[in-house]
């Protein structure tokens, strides 16, 4: 049996919560009634690709996005739409994975955006919770700011050497079947979190027995 020596989590789905309806709820008062071909947990258009790996601003994603759907909204109106699906982040889940830092070296890669980012760390600070969040982790990695998103394999690539770390000691969480094949194609043990399940149902012992395959 492999020892699992570092931990690297996904954010959206395994640490923050989210509900995809609700922004396809708010585009679709906002005259988006297709939204989910655009844009969903399994797949999305090159210009959400672009945006996620921080090829186009915000500004540019925004107006491509507007002039393509002929929306007429302000600007504030499309981001509170795009920002809906963000929920909370439970403080359960930080105390969790601080506590596996004795243990493990704990790493964050998230398929994300600027306008995501700004909105998840305003909710953070604003419940004190911020200096936690980043306390949790030895480094933190976002798609938007490495040019390359899961599940392609220089993703994880990178991840693993900058780090030092060998991919058969490295456990992959995440909640995205198409992502957990990703990391297994860079030999990384993964473990697919499933709907309705929590991290918090991972124990250390479960860790290093159950979890890699």
């Amino acid at each position: 049996m492999t020892e699992i020596k570092s931990i690297i989590f996904d954010l959206g789905g395994v640490i923050l919560n989210l509900d995809y309806s609700k922004t396809v709820d708010e585009f679709k008062k906002i005259g988006v009634l297709h939204f989910k071909k655009l844009y969903s947990q399994k797949k999305q258009t090159l210009l959400f690709d672009n945006f996620e790996k921080g090829k186009i601003k915000p500004g540019e994603f925004i107006s491509s996005l507007k002039d393509s759907e002929n929306l007429k909204i302000k600007e504030i109106d499309f981001i509170n739409a795009w920002n809906a699906m963000l929920l909370e982040i439970p403080i359960e889940k930080l105390i969790f994975i601080y506590g596996l830092k004795k243990d493990y070296k704990i790493f964050l890669l998230s398929n994300t955006n600027e306008i995501h980012i700004k909105k998840f760390k305003e909710d953070l600070k604003k419940n004190n919770m911020l200096e936690q969040f980043y306390n949790c982790f030895d480094k933190i990695y976002y798609s938007s700011r490495m040019g390359k998103r899961k599940p392609e394999k220089s993703c994880f690539n990178q991840v693993l050497e900058e780090n030092g770390l060998m991919a058969e000691n490295t456990l992959f969480v995440d909640d995205s079947i198409q992502h957990i094949e990703g990391a297994k194609k860079a030999g990384i043990k993964t473990f697919h979190l499933e709907k309705n399940k929590s991290i918090l149902d991972l124990v250390p012992d479960i860790i290093q027995s159950k979890y890699h395959q």
